[in-house]
């Protein structure tokens, strides 16, 4: 690497470090706050890497989690959201932002996955050609999806449900990679095509096909959690402090997200975790980062497990799965030492 180039490097890394230390400024976030608890129980914590730019949080946590004691930071690479709550259900993974739908799926399943936490509202969208123009259109239908039982399929049988289609029934369900789907539905070849950003905002740029639902902006999608934080069950029980530390992390990151997009953008193309600085400016534009306070986890766990009950896709009461999968306790702390 050049002098030059690494000169580069170290400005742009600087000028991230500074920003995001600034920003948590911002929050009531200092030095004494974390000293005054007991430090971590372990320097080690792994997150997901998945090519998806709505876990912007979690990119930009690096530092962040270094202010709370962590000094191991691991970014685990897979490759879409069902293999992120995989990763984590086996142990590969400690903490990581999940879209809810195949968090639950997992837990009730038996998988060792605690929900944390409630991250963000929205990313997924509903492409259409003109055959489609809402979800009840889905009927007799071919919808792509990357990966049968992943995170988009598993949206789409909630969305099916709500409206009364039986998704297994109902509609055609193919699996293609992205670059694959995107062209499919430009020749009309597919009648839809759900994805998480970038796709959403490639698909606009191009000017292929229209928005059915926008998970942002359409209710009842847009009144809960998309994605929630999410933890090994083994590694909340022997860290609890630790664990705190990491979602302190998270959260602070999710309201620098919303504080800082244009920085945020940059540093996420700089890192490599992804190519489009507008895409990524999208991203964070239209996803209300800032608003984790103003909904309750636990309301989205539910209405999104009744979905998926009414989609066939569990069986599993859904204050059962409430009850044994989730720990408010931190949340509960983090609120009152977060300011707003």
């Amino acid at each position: 690497m050049s002098t030059s180039t690494s000169d580069d490097w170290r400005r742009r890394d600087f000028l991230t470090r500074s920003t995001l230390a600034g920003a948590a400024s911002l929050f009531g976030v200092t030095a004494e706050l974390a000293a005054a608890e007991p430090p971590p129980e372990t320097r080690r914590i792994r997150l997901v890497r998945i090519p998806s730019i709505c876990r912007a949080p979690q990119y930009v946590a690096d530092d962040l989690l270094r202010g709370q004691g962590f000094t191991d930071i691991e970014y685990v690479s897979k490759g879409g959201g069902g293999a992120s709550v995989m990763a984590l259900a086996a142990g590969e993974a400690d903490i990581s932002m999940n879209y809810s739908g195949p968090v639950i799926v997992r837990m009730a399943a038996g998988d060792p996955l605690v929900v944390l936490a409630g991250i963000h509202i929205g990313c997924f969208e509903l492409f259409g050609t003109d055959r489609v123009r809402s979800i009840s259109d889905l009927k007799g239908k071919t919808v792509a999806v990357i990966e049968l039982d992943g995170s988009e399929h598993i949206f789409l049988n909630s969305m099916a449900a709500y409206v009364g289609l039986n998704p297994r029934r109902d509609i055609h369900f193919v699996a293609h990679p992205v670059a694959e789907s995107i062209e499919l539905l430009a020749q009309g070849k597919i009648d839809a095509f759900l994805g998480f950003p970038p796709i959403p905002q490639e698909l606009r740029a191009r000017k292929i096909g229209h928005s059915v639902v926008n998970s942002t902006t359409d209710r009842p999608w847009s009144q809960y959690f998309c994605c929630v934080a999410t933890a090994n069950r083994e590694f909340v029980r022997r860290h609890p402090v630790a664990t705190k530390r990491a979602l302190r992390a998270l959260l602070m990151a999710n309201s620098i997200c919303a504080l800082e997009p244009e920085r945020v953008a940059r540093h996420l193309v700089d890192y490599g975790f992804t190519k489009h600085y507008e895409y990524a400016l999208r991203t964070l534009t239209d996803i209300p980062y800032d608003r984790w306070r103003d909904y309750h986890p636990e309301d989205t766990l539910r209405f999104y497990s009744l979905r998926l009950h009414e989609a066939g896709m569990i069986k599993v009461n859904p204050n059962k799965l409430i009850a044994q999968g989730t720990d408010w306790r931190f949340l509960n702390e983090l609120k009152k030492e977060l300011k707003g």
